[in-house]
């Protein structure tokens, strides 16, 4: 199954620090997914072996979700007060969760590690 744009997103938000460069493309990405233009308040919790590793919620929706999930995945992978940085072996192994608190109700979605163990 592919990886949800928003999952993907927030996977890219992640690597945009650990190789210190800027990849994500806003301008295309707002362009072909007018729902990241959307304001929708978002949660974004990381495990490592089903165990919290990071976690960041917005308490309002005061940015677009495209903003938000950038935001909240560099928090909960780095800024996170109850854990220390995410590393690069760390987030080849976590799992992503995002969960978006939209009109219609909660909406959560999750990612499987990019490396699986076994």
């Amino acid at each position: 199954m592919s990886r949800s744009v928003l999952l993907q997103l927030a996977r890219e938000s992640i690597q945009e620090v650990l190789e210190s460069q800027r990849t994500i493309d806003k301008a295309t990405l707002l362009n072909e997914h007018p729902l990241l233009n959307e304001k929708i308040q978002t949660t974004l919790n990381i495990y490592l072996d089903n165990e919290l590793r990071g976690s960041c919620s917005s308490t309002s929706a005061q940015k677009s979700l495209l903003e938000e999930i950038i935001y909240n995945a560099k928090v909960a992978a780095f800024e996170d007060k109850n854990f220390s940085p995410l590393t690069t072996s760390e987030y080849l192994s976590c799992e992503i969760e995002l969960i978006l608190n939209t009109p219609d109700g909660v909406m959560s979605q999750k990612d499987e590690a990019i490396l699986k163990e076994g």
